[in-house]
């Protein structure tokens, strides 16, 4: 979270390009949407319990459990005027579709027919396999949000504040109609490398620009390394 912040900064300086970054998390962790209550949302015994992490993100939206193994996190660092050449008239939602086209066409790319809902979901035959969160600031917009590759449900509802009483094999039956994942759609597991190629391809056809690989740079770096203490700290993690 550090780092999507520090790119963020950078960009509203001027000092990086537009930016498209793919992750995983090491190890599991759950973020919680900035607006949100971490005793309320998050069961942390739990999460110490099974060495997961918690964190804050500064975007909005709900809770959402990043397995390791299960996922993929993408990010998008864009200006809007950037976005306007696509979207001339680009509030808030045609945002959030244009930037989740490229999580559509990297689907597509995967043989995976999947449709954009708003206001930030990508579905599968009805089913979620992706959500995304915004901020922005100066004029720049930082996106970003998950795909799933597998589903570990019965983890999440340990993590996450479910009560223990609710947690049923047929509650978690429920959940897993409503949600799906790469694995589920494709039948295979799908090595993360082979996604990231396909979403590359996908954000490239759906914003009409070549992507070129980079790293960080020394400023974002030390960004990072300086928001990281922010976001470890009991007053950012407890800010609600």
């Amino acid at each position: 979270m550090a780092v999507d912040e520090a790119i963020l900064t950078a960009r509203t300086e001027g000092k990086v390009p537009n930016t498209l970054r793919l992750y995983t998390w090491k190890p599991s962790a759950v973020s919680i949407g900035f607006f949100q209550s971490l005793h309320h949302e998050v069961d942390l015994e739990e999460c110490r319990n099974r060495g997961v992490d918690v964190v804050r993100r500064i975007t909005g939206g709900g809770a959402v459990f990043h397995d390791s193994d299960g996922e993929v996190t993408y990010s998008v660092v864009v200006a809007e005027a950037d976005l306007k050449r696509i979207t001339p008239h680009s509030t808030i939602q045609e945002s959030y579709e244009a930037l989740c086209k490229g999580l559509l066409e990297g689907l597509k790319e995967l043989a995976i027919a999947a449709e954009f809902k708003p206001i930030n979901d990508i579905l599968v035959a009805g089913r979620k396999i992706s959500g995304s969160a915004q901020t922005r600031r100066r004029g720049i917009i930082l996106q970003h949000g998950t795909l799933l590759l597998k589903s570990d449900i019965r983890t999440m509802f340990r993590v996450l504040k479910v009560s223990k009483e609710k947690i049923s094999d047929k509650l978690i039956k429920e959940v897993e109609e409503r949600v799906t994942n790469i694995y589920r759609e494709t039948g295979r597991e799908l090595a993360v490398e082979e996604v990231i190629g396909a979403l590359v391809k996908g954000f490239q056809r759906a914003l009409g620009v070549k992507l070129k690989e980079g790293e960080l740079s020394p400023y974002e770096l030390s960004l990072a390394e300086e928001f990281k203490h922010r976001y470890a700290s009991k007053e950012w993690l407890e800010l609600r």
